[in-house]
């Protein structure tokens, strides 16, 4: 027991000999691979995100004729795979990513060109800005890659893909390669070399099974980790969008996100949840003349410009949204969109992941001093 009479005395921590002390700790915390918390705080335990990934905008301007030159110059086959340029982040420099956890790409498939099948435990999914003549074969099922369609390629699906046409065809994937890789669960494998199933449908097997949105075959109920619908249309997304809108317009309550803002996200027929287990993938459509409140979340997202024009408003900075345009939101960016003519928007994040684990935050900025 400590008393008064054995106390320690008063310690000056000025001194030559208490700094050369404190100087051979340090050393020994090193040798040994300990850090003191003290000394770290402020980087391991932040106010707020400081992500290093930094708000961004490619313009398919730009990326588009650098996918085609590639076609010209770089073949399809085994080792690279893929014909899919990554869209690296200023923030993440010698990282081929979008955001920490979020990998986006341009692909580009040549006429009568064939990628190989392979499977991966990292999720992917396909969104169509425009054309068609491809088919991307998804654990042997032909599925149809068609204008504003999301094709889903769940983790650990072989999958390989046909250009059947005459003209090339280029689309965005997403995938969760940054947070697999990050919690080091990467997997890979090599299917067959040529596309297993060359039929061209209509409708997959799984849009013939599943019907549509809402519609579940009775023999498959129960929930799946991901969705089993590995097509979303765009008759059915922009039906939807223009529902929300006419009814809003009709007085309706509780049909739009906000004001002249309507919204979808593509779930998972079995649960009602994300249709991917690790990104949320939506589509937003906005009225002419139309802005959408400043906010921010710990999530980060990618967005792409599917049809119309504005702006986006990133931590202060306004940039001009055109056609194809693809934008990176990292974690804690005041966001907001504004369009000039009706504004539609593909996005996907990795809010599942943070709802999962209980760390989602967003916060409405709109009318604050933030």
């Amino acid at each position: 027991m400590t008393t008064l009479e054995n106390r320690p005395a008063a310690v000056d921590f000025d001194s030559p000999d208490h700094q050369a002390k404190l100087a051979a700790l340090y050393r020994d915390f090193d040798a040994v691979g300990m850090t003191p918390l003290w000394r770290t705080r402020e980087g391991l335990m932040p106010h707020h995100p400081e992500p290093r990934a930094v708000p961004h905008l490619w313009r398919w301007d730009d990326l588009y004729p650098l996918a085609a030159r590639s076609g010209e110059l770089v073949p399809v086959g085994r080792g690279g795979e893929r014909r899919a340029i990554g869209l690296g982040n200023p923030g993440l420099p010698g990282d081929p990513y979008a955001t920490p956890t979020l990998w986006a790409a341009i692909q580009y498939l040549n006429p009568r060109e064939n990628a190989p099948e392979h499977r991966h435990s990292q999720s992917a999914f396909r969104f169509v800005l425009e054309g068609e003549g491809v088919w991307t074969v998804v654990d042997g099922d032909p599925v149809a890659m068609r204008r504003g369609d999301l094709l889903l390629t769940p983790g650990w699906h072989f999958h390989g893909h046909q250009n059947v046409s005459d003209t090339p065809m280029a689309w965005l994937d997403g995938l969760d390669i940054p947070l697999v890789a990050g919690i080091d669960q990467g997997f890979f494998e090599f299917g067959p070399d040529e596309v297993r199933n060359k039929r061209t449908p209509d409708q997959s097997n799984s849009e013939r099974l599943w019907g549509g949105p809402g519609l579940t075959p009775v023999a498959a109920v129960g929930a799946r980790p991901s969705s089993p619908l590995m097509a979303y249309r765009w008759v059915h997304t922009d039906a939807a969008l223009t529902g929300q809108l006419e009814l809003a317009d009709e007085g309706v309550p509780g049909t739009l996100v906000e004001p002249g803002h309507a919204a979808i996200r593509y779930s998972n027929p079995t649960t009602g949840g994300d249709a991917l287990t690790t990104m949320r993938t939506e589509m937003h459509r906005l009225v002419a003349g139309t802005s959408t409140r400043r906010s921010r979340t710990s999530a980060s997202s990618v967005w792409q410009v599917f049809n119309g024009g504005g702006t986006v408003t990133m931590d202060g900075q306004v940039r001009t949204l055109t056609h194809g345009d693809v934008v990176a939101v990292p974690a804690w960016t005041e966001f907001s969109l504004q369009a000039e003519s009706t504004l539609d928007l593909f996005t996907f994040s990795d809010a599942p992941v943070f709802e999962k684990l209980d760390l989602l935050r967003t916060q409405i900025t709109e009318g604050t001093d933030a």
